[in-house]
């Protein structure tokens, strides 16, 4: 989930609505993936005082962390990305596996799978330098579509057709992904539904995006299948993935 919007504290949304990320994290309400709990690890990742982004991840579930609840009760921040994981059969078990990824003022988040994994994305890994290759903090899927995607945004790359773009990509190379991605700056935040639920509530203070709702309000509204949300304040626009 991810939020953008005026200074909040993330605790309401990671531990206390109904369907919590807490909540989610041992029952989730989708898991087309397969499995039943998300327990291989969780991440959150929010903008301090003077505008750089911070992050508190483990490799263990969410409901064994002492210190998160506490210290996301003391924060208030414009924007914060969260995740809890369930990693993919073969995949690693470590906290540089969880998202949010980040570099410079860039959160990133990835739910879903790149199918065929490795062998699938070859010719987008050797789009990388080789010594990125051999920086990647670990061999999943998530870290190297953030390793692609931040490199685009170094070289300038618009975000949003950034991301859109390599959802195209991945899918024109590995069919029948799931590419649910989130991605902020701590103004801008940019998700896509492609095969796996996201959507949107606009609050008093700001936009929720989410792969679940985080509670039963009238408010939450899908995002379409094969489209983007864009985020700006409390504007929020949906568009197409072309592919």
């Amino acid at each position: 989930m991810g939020y953008v919007g005026e200074p909040c504290s993330p605790a309401e949304l990671l531990f206390e609505a109904p369907h919590s990320l807490l909540h989610q994290s041992y029952a989730p309400a989708d898991m087309r993936g397969g499995g039943t709990v998300n327990a291989d690890g969780f991440g959150l990742g929010w903008y301090g005082a003077a505008g750089e982004p911070l992050r508190h991840r483990r490799h263990t579930p969410l409901w064994t962390d002492e210190g998160l609840r506490p210290l996301a009760a003391s924060l208030r921040t414009k924007a914060f990305l969260a995740a809890v994981r369930n990693g993919t059969v073969g995949m690693p078990v470590s906290e540089a596996a969880c998202a949010p990824f980040g570099d410079g003022r860039w959160l990133f988040s990835h739910n879903g799978l790149v199918r065929d994994w490795p062998e699938s994305v070859v010719p987008l890994a050797e789009k990388l330098p080789v010594a990125d290759l051999l920086r990647l903090p670990a061999p999943t899927d998530s870290v190297l579509l953030w390793a692609v995607l931040s490199a685009r945004l170094r070289d300038g790359a618009e975000p949003v057709g950034a991301v859109t773009g390599l959802v195209g990509e991945v899918e024109a190379i590995a069919p029948g992904s799931r590419l649910n991605l989130l991605l902020t700056d701590g103004e801008l935040l940019v998700g896509t539904a492609w095969t796996h639920a996201l959507s949107y509530l606009v609050t008093e203070t700001g936009v929720v995006v989410a792969s679940e709702p985080c509670d039963d309000r009238p408010g939450w509204t899908p995002v379409p299948e094969r489209h983007a949300v864009t985020v700006r304040g409390r504007q929020v626009e949906i568009t197409p993935i072309p592919c």
